[in-house]
């Protein structure tokens, strides 16, 4: 079972790029962040037609999560509970029927966070904003959890862990992604009990998920972790392998992200 994450920087756009992938690649679950796009504008004929079963949580222009499926989906919740106030779409997840059994997936786009500073000192909106999201999800995750059940919590989260997944740390210092605040955010979701797939069964330096479109970064592998695989103990029990995608970014107009996949016997 092929459980995969992957920021497309919008579905329509990348549209050649995705079915491409996904007619090569056949993974069983595809989690997308940033599809940009409102559900009925979401192109599901070209990808129902690859045998995948969709649910969107989208907005127009900005953000937007989706899960495909080669299985049933059932029990699919959009939006991360804790604000209701909160109209982003960032958040999907659902219960999917595997051979197997059941096991519950999420896909993922944690804000970016920047800028961080006000002029005048202390945080900007959106950098609370993204920490208060961080704890939303932790408080929803250990909900999950209580379910014992396998739980594939995948995404991108905009969080560079370590100073081995970026090309330059002393550059990143200040990044939203690569604060203490940040991090201390991501250890707390981490200390609930949950397991980081590539830590897990990798763990090397340089393995990056995201390069810019700017200064040569793709040429130059000037690149960054930020998309993730988090595990229940029910799911890393499960859990066989993991690569990630990179010659996907070498593509024709590619998104920036490239796909993130584990591998489970579910």
């Amino acid at each position: 079972m092929q459980i995969a994450t992957w920021n497309v920087n919008s579905i329509n756009a990348r549209l050649h790029a995705v079915t491409k992938w996904l007619a090569e690649a056949k993974p069983d679950v595809a989690c997308l962040q940033e599809i940009k796009t409102v559900d009925a504008a979401f192109p599901r004929e070209e990808i129902e037609a690859l045998g995948y079963n969709i649910e969107t949580h989208g907005q127009k222009s900005y953000n937007g999560v989706a899960i495909l499926s080669k299985h049933p989906i059932e029990e699919v919740i959009c939006g991360l509970p804790g604000d209701v106030s909160d109209e982003q779409a960032r958040y999907i997840e659902a219960v999917i029927s595997g051979p197997q059994g059941p096991f519950r997936v999420a896909s993922i786009y944690l804000p970016n966070g920047n800028p961080v500073m006000e002029e005048a000192g202390g945080f900007t909106a959106k950098y609370k904003y993204k920490l208060d999201w961080m704890r939303r999800l932790k408080d929803h995750a250990a909900m999950l959890l209580a379910y014992e059940e396998p739980l594939i919590l995948t995404g991108d989260y905009n969080v560079i862990p370590e100073a081995k997944d970026v090309h330059d740390p002393v550059a990143w210092q200040g990044d939203a992604a690569y604060r203490p605040e940040t991090h201390a955010a991501w250890q707390a979701l981490l200390n609930l009990g949950l397991t980081e797939t590539f830590e897990h069964l990798d763990g090397r330096a340089g393995q990056y998920t995201f390069w810019d479109y700017q200064r040569g970064a793709w040429q130059n592998n000037m690149g960054i972790r930020i998309d993730h695989l988090l595990l229940s103990a029910q799911a890393a029990d499960k859990l066989t392998g993991f690569r990630i995608d990179k010659n996907v970014r070498d593509g024709i107009k590619p998104s920036d992200h490239v796909p993130v996949i584990g591998t489970f016997d579910l």
